[in-house]
């Protein structure tokens, strides 16, 4: 199956018709430039950054980031921002860059899909990006799932990760768990219990779907059976049964309970003591 397209793309998003006279390259001082402030991602890789500072010092910035102008001589970043940074770990004094108009939703929509686009975002980052749309700009469920491309119970999905206990929610970043162990995670109340379970998948190294039966397991735990309670029972009289044999024998004894049968030891310090109790019995 194909996968579906993001919504309104990049392209649609950043080159349109009313603005074409916008879209001049210009080059702009990089110390002049901040970062987006609806940037969803929270940590860039730095070996992925060297990498492309490499590729920028031999073939230099092939295509121009995109800004728009906050204030005379300052800008902030719309999309591009690991060229950006690759330009100042180069100490580069401008880069190419277009100059276009756009409001804070805009700016959101398109740090959100670009990050999409190259699957930069970890799962957390992703949710916190939704739940910050959904809640800055008063968008329902459906009308972000339609500007990102996604199906609507996967914007749910993707939000309720932010139920998950804070380690859990570390465990998922660091990749140390998937979504899928996340999600079965999510059906445990207690964060005490999300932790502990999370632990226990890691150390096992458990599947999504052996994860799934785990926790279906603590949330529904065995109750104790009839037969378990009788045996309880029997094991106190059982108790009685060898106290007042010992009495009897004037010997100790005692009583193991076991599945099966019940281990019944005298204990007898000289074969004198055993042959008068074997006589005993006679």
């Amino acid at each position: 199956m194909a996968k579906k397209r993001l919504g309104k793309g990049l392209n649609a998003l950043i080159n349109n018709e009313k603005n074409e006279d916008q879209n001049l390259v210009e080059e702009i001082f990089v110390d002049q430039i901040e970062a987006n402030p609806f940037q969803p991602r929270l940590s860039f890789e730095e070996d992925a950054l060297s990498e492309l500072a490499a590729s920028i010092k031999e073939k230099g910035v092939i295509q121009p980031i995109t800004l728009r102008k906050v204030k005379a001589e300052r800008y902030q970043i719309v999309a591009g921002e690991r060229r950006w940074r690759a330009c100042k770990k180069l100490e580069m004094n401008k880069i190419p860059a277009v100059i276009r108009d756009f409001n804070d939703q805009e700016m959101m929509e398109i740090a959100l899909i670009e990050n999409l686009q190259r699957e930069d975002l970890n799962p957390i980052e992703e949710a916190k990006a939704y739940q910050q749309m959904l809640e800055n700009f008063s968008l329902t469920q459906s009308e972000l799932a339609d500007k990102v491309g996604k199906s609507r119970s996967n914007i749910a999905n993707m939000v309720r990760l932010l139920n998950l206990a804070d380690k859990v929610k570390n465990h998922l970043e660091k990749g140390t768990i998937t979504i899928g162990h996340a999600r079965a995670l999510l059906s445990l109340s207690a964060a005490e219990a999300q932790i502990a379970a999370c632990e226990n998948i890691i150390i096992q190294d458990l599947t999504v779907r052996e994860t799934e039966k785990y926790v279906d397991k603590l949330k529904n735990p065995l109750p104790t059976t009839n037969k378990n309670k009788q045996a309880k029972a029997l094991s106190a009289n059982w108790q009685q049964a060898a106290e007042k044999l010992s009495q009897n024998i004037g010997m100790k004894v005692s009583i193991k309970q076991r599945q099966k049968n019940n281990l019944l030891t005298i204990e007898i310090d000289s074969l004198e003591k055993l042959e008068q109790l074997i006589d005993n019995f006679k």
